[in-house]
């Protein structure tokens, strides 16, 4: 909800009266223009629900339809908009023709891993195989670096194309011009105005770029440039005897990068998402179809699968394992090879979460008492590790809904170093403040984009580093209304939770970063049955005025007020926000409340 609705909303009490929720949330209701919400109900035949959570959205009846069926041709932009997409399409198929040796340089996360996997996929079907480099993160570090290049140019290679990183990697670059090799660099992190000596830049978010598609993930902006190779390869005649490669059969991995890079699900990646996960629901990419297999998807995919199932395993090869791991998975067509490296990479995940678990702990210790007074929460710790910092710092973004950086310490190293990994919230851009930092001379290295970002620090720098983010972020997380609201789409008590209107809420997906699922709230609840499961969630039943139940589950809230409010309830009346969930177990399907917030009935 944007401009004035949400201005004149602002002015209105909060929703029952919650100013301050247990997690320090005010709520307000969503605001749906009456007009718009009967002409999208008229011409689309949906119902009046349906259509004031579209038009609460912002979206115009105008654009209803295709909000609801996003398909790709209607949201994909002309890759000859991005800056040096045609040139860097020209110089793949340059390098193609010539039969040079190319590598593919990718980040170690999913968003590289599906951005690597997609251009090796294409080149294969035009007959070459090319070579991949995933930097190993404790070693290496993020990011081209001069001895990656070297290797490659002693292995024969010539032309390079970085994937999700390259952008601000201006002395590896130079270097990889020194050693006569090629690069192209195909990128979606913010960059300041100096350019890296690339021989093609293609990243929506140069300065100069006019595509208006920086919001992308690298994988999106990576199948872009696959269409512009295809348009490339049909001007010069390359597909007059042969179909160029089908474009949505890389839809799926394009799918899995954008989920998993948390961008925002509007227009282009919307569109990439819908398509992608149908495309993922078919399991005929080897990889995939291996990882859902040990995951235990058997059902078509959805974004709860890709980005909470599929990509965190994905991400563990970069983490905690072999960080090229991912892109072998997601290229190989073989189904035992595929099988084995999602074993791996189980294993991996598996000793990523407690490793995980040890950090979070550490680290919550010491955000405990920042939270009131800091913009930014930035917790540090010697022998850290970086395969999960980044995974910390969401955690401690989601509990407390400020940016937070996590930074582990490595002071054996021959350098003494700070690495850090740090997350934001909508409004409060964390990249372009690290790059701020980086320029002020706090940093040896660092950037990123507005939800996330990256650092290296001198271990002594960082108290200095604190506080240059906290007076640089300040003034953004006080604008930032988001990151003190609630926005509730409606009020609706437990009887009215069916599966008919789950399964109508499911027809607005795909949701995720930008396109929240819509949120209830049920007011003047008894809990009538609340328990501790597994490590800190809480299970429990909700019971309206009218004596009508639902059941309900809320994630990581035992140990915070909204859940001991759950826990010890049964003498009071709770209003109770969540996001409603369709449950199967055992062949049959239930409704169930995913609690996000509570408030004492006043």
């Amino acid at each position: 909800m944007t401009g004035a609705a949400e201005i004149e909303l602002e002015r209105e009490a909060p929703l029952l009266d919650v100013s301050s929720s247990l997690t320090g949330k005010t709520w307000r209701l969503r605001a749906s223009p009456e007009a718009e919400v009967n002409r999208i109900v008229r011409e689309q035949r949906i119902e009046d629900v349906l259509a004031r959570l579209i038009a609460a959205r912002g979206i115009s009846a105008d654009e209803a339809g295709k909000f609801l069926a996003p398909r790709l041709k209607d949201y994909f932009p002309d890759p000859s908009s991005f800056a040096d997409m045609d040139k860097a399409a020209g110089l793949l198929w340059d390098a193609l023709e010539a039969r040079r040796k190319i590598a593919v340089f990718a980040d170690y996360d999913v968003d590289g891993a599906t951005s690597a996997a997609q251009l090796i996929r294409w080149m294969r079907s035009q007959g070459c195989e090319a070579a991949h480099y995933v930097p190993d993160r404790i070693e290496e570090g993020y990011g081209p670096n001069i001895a990656a290049f070297e290797s490659l140019r002693d292995q024969g290679v010539e032309v390079v194309i970085t994937v999700d990183c390259g952008a601000a990697a201006h002395s590896a670059l130079e270097a990889a011009a020194n050693l006569g090799l090629e690069v192209i660099v195909v990128d979606h992190h913010l960059m300041d105005g100096a350019f890296p000596p690339a021989a093609a830049l293609v990243n929506p978010n140069r300065p100069d770029d006019e595509s208006g598609c920086g919001h992308m993930a690298a994988a999106g902006v990576t199948y872009i440039l696959l269409a512009a190779l295809n348009r490339e390869g049909r001007r010069r005649g390359h597909f007059d005897q042969a179909s160029a490669p089908d474009l949505l059969d890389f839809a799926d991995l394009a799918a899995l990068g954008t989920v998993c890079d948390v961008v925002p699900l509007t227009g282009i990646n919307r569109a990439i998402v819908a398509q992608g996960l149908k495309v993922m629901s078919r399991w005929d990419q080897t990889g995939l179809a291996a990882l859902a297999e040990i995951a235990g998807i058997e059902e078509d995919a959805s974004v709860y699968h890709a980005g909470f199932l599929l990509g965190p395993r994905i991400n563990a090869g970069g983490r905690v394992g072999q960080a090229d791991l991912g892109v072998q998975l997601l290229t190989t067509d073989d189904r035992e090879q595929a099988l084995k490296h999602a074993k791996r990479l189980d294993l991996s995940n598996t000793e990523r979460r407690s490793i995980e678990a040890e950090v979070l702990d550490a680290a919550l210790a010491q955000v405990e008492g920042q939270g009131a007074a800091r913009a930014v929460l930035v917790a540090a710790g010697e022998g850290w590790h970086p395969g999960v910092i980044g995974v910390v710092a969401g955690r401690i973004k989601e509990r407390y809904d400020k940016p937070a950086i996590v930074i582990g310490i490595d002071r054996g190293a021959e350098v003494p170093a700070g690495k850090g990994s740090g997350r934001s919230v909508p409004g409060v851009n964390l990249g372009g403040a690290i790059a701020q930092a980086r320029e002020a001379g706090l940093l040896r290295s660092g950037g990123g984009h507005a939800m996330a970002g990256g650092l290296t620090v001198d271990p002594d720098g960082i108290n200095a580093l604190v506080e240059f983010l906290d007076a640089c972020l300040a003034p953004e997380l006080a604008a930032a209304e988001d990151a003190r609201t609630r926005w509730i789409d409606g009020v609706l008590n437990p009887g009215a939770a069916t599966l008919d209107l789950c399964r109508s809420l499911e027809t607005l997906g795909p949701f995720g970063q930008g396109h929240a699922e819509p949120r209830f709230v049920m007011p003047d609840i008894r809990v009538t049955y609340a328990k501790r499961v597994g490590s800190d969630h809480v299970r429990a039943t909700l019971e309206g005025p009218d004596g009508a139940r639902v059941a309900a589950i809320g994630f990581r809230l035992a140990d915070l007020p909204a859940g001991e409010a759950l826990l010890r309830a049964s003498d009071q009346r709770l209003h109770i926000a969540g996001r409603l969930k369709i449950n199967a177990w055992q062949g049959r399907e239930s409704v169930q409340l995913q609690i996000e917030d509570v408030a004492p009935v006043n």
